[in-house]
């Protein structure tokens, strides 16, 4: 059996009732397949939602609050719930599970980037299981992500895996709502998240959770843009997310994109971009069919103030062609930009280099 590096993300409607609490039941059958999973040899990392939906109750809510105050409560009192019910069932099968809380800037930096790819390689490679959720005691633009889906899918890219299995309470991706329309079909296979199949989803979330499918399938897209398979489904039992990575599972499978990023260019394409570069035609033709670097002769303009190592975007027009890491601050480029080489003085020849440069 091949070995893969797996990222399993949980959502709350998967992990709690309609209450808020944590129900045993359920996350005890997670814990079993996620522990099965692990020990049949494959590298293990869970996104788990639940905090919020976890601690609501304890605060006194009725239901989910929609306040950010309310959600940042909830999630402080339920964090430790949550992490303290994975413990308890994780020690009965002798895996020893590790707690990770990621914020978005933690996508963004790319210190932070890189530092978070060596804790968590450092945690697999000690056969520790991360645990990951976002930190929502801090943070407010982390709390719109969709109930963990797009997490999961950086996550994924993060750890260069081969696989990311979403669990919810749907079997798949249907031509319509399964629950409102007879006619509704299954797609099973999908080798490209298109606008159409957007359409399918209608966008809507459980009583206790932010995501639908609409969150989920931009996540696929993202993780497959990554070259990350994916898994969108449902299943019980300890042997459950065994039979989903042997391509058993009741659910919708999204093969990886062969026009995949490459793994040291991933930073770069999903990172925050901090300004924009406008280039001419001779320079459009270099980067998009002369496999070149981007010089400062082919740019006539820039917006933003960015700082060398920080990400931009690069426009023919009006539209947008890639992205890249700057080798210059806006106002190194200020005095260089439509100069020959020849005429740089003590400054990078490239502006981006090409193996810093993602197109779109």
């Amino acid at each position: 059996m091949e070995k893969k590096r797996i990222v399993v993300k949980i959502g709350s409607s998967s992990l709690t009732n309609t209450k808020g609490e944590i129900d045993q039941l359920k996350i005890t059958d997670h814990i079993a397949a996620l522990a099965t999973l692990k020990n049949a040899g494959h590298e293990v990392i869970l996104v788990s939602s639940g905090a919020v939906a976890a601690g609501f109750h304890k605060l006194g809510y009725s239901s989910r609050p929609v306040t950010i105050k309310g959600k940042q409560a909830a999630a402080a009192v339920g964090q430790s719930v949550l992490i303290q019910a994975y413990s308890d069932g994780f020690a009965q099968f002798q895996v020893t599970p590790a707690q990770i809380l990621l914020t978005r800037s933690d996508f963004s930096d790319k210190k932070r980037y890189k530092n978070a790819t060596a804790t968590l390689s450092e945690l697999m490679e000690r056969s520790i299981l991360p645990i990951i959720n976002e930190n929502d005691t801090v943070s407010v633009e982390e709390l719109t992500f969709g109930d963990n889906d797009m997490l999961s899918a950086l996550v994924s890219g993060l750890v260069h895996a081969d696989q990311l299995i979403i669990l919810t309470d749907v079997n798949g991706l249907y031509t319509a709502n399964p629950l409102t329309n007879a006619d509704a079909v299954r797609i099973n296979q999908i080798e490209e998240v298109t606008d159409e199949m957007l359409g399918f989803a209608d966008g809507t979330g459980s009583k206790v959770g932010t995501g639908g499918m609409e969150s989920k399938l931009f996540a696929a897209k993202h993780a497959m843009n990554a070259g990350v398979d994916v898994f969108i489904g449902t299943g019980e039992g300890s042997n459950k997310l065994l039979e989903i990575s042997e391509g058993n599972g009741d659910g919708t499978y999204f093969t990886r994109n062969e026009k995949s990023i490459p793994r040291h260019k991933q930073w770069v394409a999903f990172t925050q971009v901090m300004g924009k570069l406008f280039i001419d035609e001779g320079a459009v033709q270099a980067l998009q069919h002369g496999g070149k670097s981007l010089l400062p002769a082919g740019i006539y303009a820039f917006e933003g103030q960015f700082e060398k190592g920080d990400v931009v975007e690069v426009y023919d027009r009006h539209t947008c062609i890639g992205r890249g890491e700057i080798l210059y601050s806006a106002n190194e480029l200020e005095q260089a930009m439509g100069k020959r080489t020849s005429e740089l003085a003590n400054l990078p020849i490239e502006v981006i280099h090409r193996n810093q440069w993602v197109e779109i």
